[in-house]
């Protein structure tokens, strides 16, 4: 592998506008999940629909990284192209819901189809990531996952503003998907103009299942995939439902709807300082240190934030916690994964490590909806700890197999 020089500041700058593009590109995540007391007003939703508005992306998603894996996508073409194209099909899709869509069915294909396009943005984004870093690696897919969780909390910050600017009781649903389509257009186009590879990036290969595979034939990848796994069950759950929960504590409560969803948007996108910050420390203390530390946090948080249902205040502040710790950790499986991959097939690792991930949020993002209705939201995010309890057993498993010197420059 032949290796160009570069400059700290130009890999820094590369790396800064690619986490850009991310962060723009993601904002069409959960664009819809914002704006569901919207659409249940508009289309009388069931309990069942506004999960599969959410459900549906993720599946989208799944499909996509799976077709990915498959056809060896993310080691085989130009990644910064496969970024701004997925990236602009994704902007069409999410789109077409503003501007053409009545009913819930219609738009739940079309957010199918724009979490397929997800799949060319976020595990393509790490692997370019992984060219650039190697003893700072959790760091630089710490600022690419800050950048996502910025992106996923994006649409809620957009649903607020026309509420803040015009005193809207309710405000429109439409703008929402609108606004994060066009910031996609511009995800696409600062990645086709700024999205290079770094020195570090393997020539492309014919696809070997043996070896895209080893993350889970290998017992410390397939520890590292655990953890990964115990985190997402926590993870988008609680970024899909911890808004709503604050909307309804808010409500029950007689505060400000507008201070609800503003709550909403801070509670997810703080998770950004987390993901960089566990960057930092886990390239210094360890991948398992760091992760395991994160999910005694998180897991802790969703046992008891049912708990201050009656007190937003209370509320709010340990949801800003939970946020913080629920993906800090999310970087660093992907960086272990990297690390203990063979470098030419890292792309192809990452992608199946995420469509595994993905696939397992979608029991717990649809649990969440049915607890609810039988027991009530004070209790109802006490099912995700169960996540957070498997990722520390398979952290604690990793740290101990002399393949963990591989991670964070033999820090494991």
């Amino acid at each position: 592998m032949c290796r160009v020089e570069f400059s700290v500041s130009y890999k820094w700058r590369t790396l800064g506008l690619l986490a850009l593009a991310v962060l723009l590109a993601m904002s069409m995540w959960f664009s819809a999940s914002a704006v569901v007391p919207q659409l249940t007003a508009a289309w009388r939703l069931s309990g069942g629909q506004q999960s599969w508005l959410t459900m549906s992306v993720q599946i989208g998603f799944v499909v996509g990284t799976l077709l990915s894996a498959l056809l060896n996508l993310a080691d085989r073409l130009p990644l910064r192209w496969f970024i701004a194209g997925s990236a602009l099909v994704g902007a069409a899709c999410n789109a077409a819901i503003a501007l053409f869509v009545r009913s819930p069915e219609p738009a739940m294909v079309l957010r199918f189809l724009t979490g397929m396009t997800m799949a060319g943005v976020y595990p393509p984004g790490m692997k370019l990531v992984a060219t650039w870093c190697e003893e700072d690696r959790g760091l630089g897919i710490g600022l690419l996952v800050g950048a996502l969780t910025v992106g996923s909390a994006m649409p809620h910050l957009l649903n607020a503003l026309p509420e803040l600017a015009a005193g809207m009781s309710v405000p429109p649903w439409r703008p929402v998907l609108l606004a994060s389509s066009v910031l996609a257009v511009a995800a696409a186009v600062i990645a086709a103009r700024f999205a290079r590879p770094g020195p570090l990036l393997p020539p492309a290969v014919r696809f070997d299942w043996r070896l895209a595979a080893r993350g889970l034939t290998d017992r410390a990848g397939r520890l590292a995939n655990f953890g990964y796994l115990g985190h997402m069950w926590e993870l988008y759950a609680m970024w899909a439902w911890a808004p709503l929960f604050l909307l309804a504590s808010y409500e029950e409560a007689g505060w400000s709807e507008t201070a609800a969803r503003l709550a909403g948007f801070a509670v997810v996108a703080v998770g950004a300082l987390g993901s960089v910050l566990a960057g930092l420390l886990a390239d210094r203390w360890g991948r398992t240190t760091i992760t395991a530390i994160s999910l005694v946090i998180s897991g802790s948080c969703a046992l008891v934030v049912g708990s201050l249902f009656g007190a937003p205040g209370l509320l709010t502040a340990l949801c800003l916690v939970w946020g913080f710790a629920v993906v800090a950790d999310s970087a660093q499986f992907s960086t272990a994964i990297s690390e203990l991959s063979d470098p030419r097939y890292v792309g192809t690792a990452l992608t199946v490590q995420t469509c595994l991930g993905f696939t397992l949020t979608l029991f717990s993002i649809r649990l969440i909806p049915i607890f609810v209705e039988s027991i009530g939201w004070q209790w109802a995010f006490a099912v995700l700890a169960l996540g957070p309890l498997f990722g520390i057993w398979s952290m604690l498993q990793l740290r101990r197999l002399p393949d963990a010197v591989q991670m964070a420059s033999g820090n494991r």
